[in-house]
């Protein structure tokens, strides 16, 4: 093999290599391409879980003042109770001391 057929016969395998390598990374770019169809699943995916983030926080927030009502209200009722147990109580002492009294009145 002479000079030039060497050269000749290297040209030829780097070019090979050359398209061989061209044609690897054109093959890696479309397999790994990401296609329009999937941005736009993507970007509904995420306008979906923003979506359903605000509704969280909205139940969230909405729970939240449900309790502070409900434990108001509580609050409330136990004060009534309360006040109506300790009524109760005074009329229970009052029906006594008046059967105490009248007691006495039928004895003497």
């Amino acid at each position: 093999m002479n000079r030039t057929e060497f050269v000749i016969t290297t040209a030829i395998i780097l070019f090979v290599a050359f398209c061989l390598g061209w044609f690897a990374n054109w093959l890696v770019h479309r397999f790994t391409r990401v296609s329009q169809a999937d941005m736009d699943q993507l970007e509904k995916m995420s306008q979906e879980l923003h979506e359903a983030e605000e509704t969280r926080d909205q139940a969230i927030t909405y729970l939240q003042q449900r309790e502070a009502e409900l434990t108001n209200q509580l609050a409330q009722t136990e004060a009534e109770l309360s006040a109506a147990m300790e009524g109760l109580r005074d009329a229970r002492h009052e029906a006594e001391e008046m059967r105490a009294y009248v007691e006495r009145m039928n004895a003497s």
